[in-house]
């Protein structure tokens, strides 16, 4: 480079030679040594600085600026005078131990004459592991070794048999003691690769085992976790009066019927090696939704011990812990499935309710820093930076599932890919009517969807001809058993030049006001057709419900990924286009009505003089044909721009970003199954309390928020709950726990038969 630098430019830039000591790494990173003193510097900022005789610093050291992207292992390995594999070493003691493994000696450590005779914790572990029955290849996934090396192991230790083998762990505990001798069978690591045959699933939920005897201090499971050996920790639980909050356990028989920790462990397998494993996660953050704690970040405001005892644990994972469980699940990218295989099961269960569907977007504002795509918020009135969610629910307005749109695309584009959805979740053999608000208006897109096998139900947009109120006629009847009755004309309607053969039922309200409705029902009467339109509330109240008492509108994390830059948009030079030409016809509409009031005076008479009126009659259609020149060449601009550009035409030189959605549709399904758990119970609750379509949730949700006495059994759970405020609402959770009972449920992770009741009230 110097030598084609001109003479000129060589004064100016001269080359100044590094001082002695000094070794370049890249052209970031530079370090220098004198004597023992060695200075690491990273665009001439001081690193880090270490005397050379200092091993374990110069290691971090090395850790560090590989970590924080300085630079490549292979230039700091050359540069420092180590190997690349050593490199790595240090970053694996880093990991396991923390800055006290840099600490220890380079290479292996040596055997000690005493201990050759005792396995070491890693052919404790892989003995036990083999013992219980899996594959050299797996066993070597998990302990994070080459299977040659599984290999070389069990023929050092003379493995033979497995049944042959005792437990390596410590001695066997008596039955008194009630706690099992074997470590919890472990269940394959999350992976989106299949799992080894060894790893069958189940479809129920294994009970597994614990070492510890104190379910309020679970140091074993905790260390059996940390070896690697332990992926879940099994619910032990302790007896004890007046939990708060122990009502939640009334949820878990709905939860276990639901099919969502089967469904899971299918799905994910596992989230590898921990005590707080994949299905004390879901159940956690299921039961912590139904008590109102509805993020991870709400934990801090309660007590850990006391939600810990609810789920068999001596403490609740913490703020931390839950959102790394739920990362680690995001990062799989099934939450998708996982809620199409829920609604499936729901369908096959509940299959009467979904013969009509609710489609509805809900709009979630976005307060961050990023740019990203704006919705309209209809509760706001404005377009704002969101994120659109679009929620199906049968009719009773429960949720099927959730589909989050790419870059909030409307309810016309969404519509056939989630009705597709639908239509794999539903089966092909049912019939479906989707029922949607005028955000899905368009002729076009109603003959797809009926040629798709749908039928439609919807609001009339546009401008619609005035009825006679003497051709309405009053329809009555009895529907989901309330008294129905509207004032309704039926008339078929066509669309599209005649292609489109529509039925239109038009309500009159008492004040006057019409509304019609489209469908291509013609087989329903038309008081059930205006019925079930109307019947949207549900979807709306649903909403609403979920935006308060479930936080659906919160963020769960503040990750975004980067936007297509492909994706289009529309033309923000067209949508210019199209201000100035609104303006220009605007004024094109006035400068007409200034030319007739000019006429008109004229006739009138209020015009002094004919060369005033000539005069005045020239110069506005001179304004007027100007006008609409003006319109015509914006007319012409407008129709040579493209309706939509690239999103990287729009944006040039920019980065392009969107919110991470794989989270927050994960959270948005166990919140749903939240939602059709607390649905169940009040639904087991109709026999037993009078008002329960008026009080139904909030005297569930007031039982799943109160205490009770858990007393655990050898077989059974028995959760006794406190009494209510009122004698009646008592007697009704009671009749409810009875009714529970019958459903035999087993605590999900044990073999504890749960049992349900109310203390009596001594009043």
């Amino acid at each position: 480079m110097l030598a084609a630098m001109s003479p000129e430019q060589k004064k100016l830039l001269p080359f100044v030679p590094p001082p002695a000591g000094t070794t370049i790494v890249n052209d970031r990173v530079l370090f220098r040594t004198e004597g023992t003193r060695r200075v690491i510097s990273v665009h001439g900022i001081v690193f880090a600085h270490y005397d050379v005789t200092d091993h374990a610093a110069e290691a971090y050291a090395m850790i560090s600026l590989f970590e924080s992207g300085y630079a490549d292992q292979n230039d700091i390995a050359r540069c420092f005078g180590y190997s690349t594999r050593t490199l790595r070493r240090y970053q694996q003691r880093v990991e396991d131990d923390g800055l006290a493994g840099l600490a220890n000696p380079r290479g292996r450590p040596p055997i000690k004459p005493s201990d050759q005779n005792e396995p070491r914790q890693l052919d404790r572990t892989i003995l036990h592991l083999k013992a219980q029955g899996f594959s050299n290849r797996v066993v070597a996934g998990r302990v994070g070794v080459d299977e040659r090396t599984i290999r070389r192991h069990l023929r050092r230790l003379a493995w033979v048999d497995p049944s042959s083998e005792s437990v390596l762990f410590g001695p066997e505990i008596s039955e008194e003691t009630e706690v099992a001798t074997a470590v919890p069978t472990p269940a394959p690591v999350l992976s989106d690769a299949h799992s080894e045959p060894e790893e069958a699933e189940s479809s129920i939920e294994p009970a597994q085992n614990s070492f510890d005897v104190d379910p309020l201090h679970r140091s074993m499971d905790r260390l059996l976790a940390s070896m690697g050996v332990l992926e879940d920790a099994a619910p032990l639980f302790a007896s004890a009066a007046n939990v708060p909050r122990a009502g939640a356990l009334l949820a878990i028989p709905a939860l276990v019927s639901s099919g969502l920790l089967t469904i899971a462990r299918k799905i994910y397998g596992s989230l590898g090696p921990a005590f707080y494993g994949l299905r004390t996660t879901i159940v956690a953050y299921v039961l912590l939704a139904l008590l109102r704690i509805p993020r991870p970040e709400t934990l801090k405001e309660y007590a850990p011990d006391d939600l810990g005892h609810i789920l068999g644990l001596d403490r609740v994972p913490e703020v931390k812990t839950l959102r790394r469980k739920l990362a680690r699940l995001a990062q799989v990218k099934k939450s998708r499935e996982l809620g199409r295989e829920l609604a499936q099961r729901r369908v096959k269960e509940r299959g009467r309710l979904f013969g009509f569907l609710y489609v509805d977007g809900h709009v979630r504002t976005y307060h961050g820093k990023h740019s990203i795509a704006k919705a309209f918020d209809t509760r706001k009135r404005l377009a704002v930076p969101a994120t659109t969610d679009y929620w199906v629910n049968d009719k009773k307005g429960d949720p099927l599932f959730v589909v989050t749109a790419e870059a909030n695309a409307s309810m016309t584009r969404m519509l056939e890919p989630i009705l597709e959805e639908a239509r794999k979740v539903v089966g092909s053999e049912r019939r479906i009517t989707v029922v949607f608000d005028r955000g899905g208006w368009k002729p076009r897109l109603f003959q797809n969807l009926i040629e798709m096998n749908f039928d439609i139900l919807t609001y009339r947009k546009g401008r619609v001809r005035h009825i006679s109120e003497k051709r309405f006629v009053l329809r009555k009847a009895r529907l989901d058993g309330r008294p129905v009755r509207y004032l309704l004309h039926d008339q078929p309607v066509r669309f599209l030049h005649g292609k489109l053969r529509l039925r239109q039922v038009t309500r009159l309200t008492d004040s006057g006001y019409q509304t019609p409705v489209l469908t291509s029902r013609w087989d329903l009467r038309d008081i059930v057709v205006a019925y079930r339109m109307f019947e949207r509330w549900r979807q709306e109240n649903f909403f609403k419900y979920l935006r308060q008492e479930f936080l659906i509108d919160a963020l769960v994390d503040y990750e975004v990924e980067p936007d297509d830059p492909a994706r289009l948009i529309p033309n923000p030079a067209r949508k210019e286009i199209d201000k100035q030409l609104r303006a220009a016809r605007t004024a094109f509409a006035k400068l007409r009505e200034a030319y007739g009031s000019s006429a008109l005076d004229y006739l009138e008479g209020r015009t002094a003089t004919m060369r005033q009126f000539t005069s005045e009659e020239k110069r506005i259609h001179q304004e007027i044909k100007d006008a609409a020149n003006r319109i015509a060449a914006l007319a012409a601009r407008r129709k040579s721009l493209p309706k939509h550009i690239p999103l990287a035409e729009f944006k040039r030189d920019q980065e392009f970003f969107k919110l991470s959605t794989e989270r927050k549709q994960l959270t948005n399904v166990l919140k749903m199954v939240a939602y059709q758990i607390e649905s169940d119970l009040v639904e087991r609750l109709h026999p037993y309390y009078a008002r329960v379509n008026d009080e139904g949730r909030t005297l569930i949700q007031t039982a799943l928020q109160g205490a009770a006495s858990i007393q655990p059994g050898k077989d059974e759970l028995r959760v006794t709950l406190a009494p209510l405020s009122s004698e009646h609402r008592s007697k009704a959770i009671a009749a409810l726990c009875r009714d529970l009972n019958q459903s035999d449920t087993v605590f999900p992770g044990t073999n504890l038969r749960m049992f349900f009741d109310v203390t009596q009230d001594s009043k």
